[in-house]
């Protein structure tokens, strides 16, 4: 099979997304959808529920394959890869899931240890040093040996972070990462994303109904409505659009 690749000049985007469709059945969720994100910056993603925010993310990590279009991850373009090719090219990505989306039976630091001896081929002190820096960013230095279970909701995000940038990965996705956090806590993971957007010059793509963190973190706004993309930009010039529905979205 032939794998198509992007050939840039320069640097490649992180990701890029060319005329993306994808329906279900009769609905289609997302229509002639195209953009593009850089190293080291942040894009937030708004729109109404069901408007194609979250398929946008599986899309990326292919849980999802487009109906048509193209999408890169640097330079691969991975809507024709097989699953071997698929796995070296995720390896690339870190995923923060709503719900942290945690092994129940293991504990955090086995959670986070796990990815590492599957995907590398670190020595155990070398996955103990890479656990314990990880979870030291995040400020869950002291929970390592705690079960999913016995942590709150604000920890468990956090946690879910850190399993997400454990291989240390180039493009970061994160689903709702302030979903059903205090305001507090969910500035508190807002200031973990930017930093590791600055240290480490990671791409992160924030889908996201929190109008107040995406003014935080993104550096361009992408707003969906119906699958179809509205508007595209700085919250200045998003807020000056000809779409109302964009305008009302980040003034909320």
């Amino acid at each position: 099979m032939s794998v198509a690749s992007r050939k840039p000049e320069g640097d490649a985007p992180a990701v890029v997304f060319d005329q993306v469709s994808k329906s279900f059945g009769t609905k289609q969720v997302l229509r002639d959808v195209s953009f593009d994100v850089r190293p080291g910056e942040a894009l937030c993603i708004l729109g109404r529920s069901g408007t194609g925010k979250s398929v946008t993310l599986k899309l990326i990590v292919s849980l999802l394959k487009p109906d048509q279009g193209k999408i890169w991850i640097e330079h691969d373009e991975i809507t024709h890869l097989n699953e071997s090719q698929l796995t070296r090219v995720r390896r690339k990505m870190g995923f923060l899931f709503q719900d942290a989306a945690l092994f129940d039976s293991l504990t955090l630091y086995e959670n986070l240890a796990l990815p590492v001896l599957r995907l590398t081929n670190k020595s155990p002190q070398e996955v103990d040093f890479v656990v314990d820096r990880v979870l030291g960013q995040v400020g869950l230095a002291g929970d390592k040996r705690k079960m999913p279970s016995e942590l709150s909701g604000g920890i468990s995000k956090r946690a879910g972070l850190a399993r997400a940038l454990v291989l240390e990965p180039r493009i970061l996705l994160a689903d709702e990462p302030s979903s059903g956090l205090d305001r507090i806590t969910a500035s508190e993971i807002d200031d973990l994303l930017l930093r590791e957007k600055a240290e480490r010059k990671t791409a992160l793509i924030v889908v996201t109904h929190d109008v107040r963190g995406a003014r935080r973190v993104g550096d361009r706004i992408l707003v969906l409505d119906k699958g179809i993309l509205l508007a595209e930009g700085t919250f200045a010039e998003i807020e000056h659009s000809e779409s109302e529905i964009a305008r009302h979205l980040v003034t909320e």
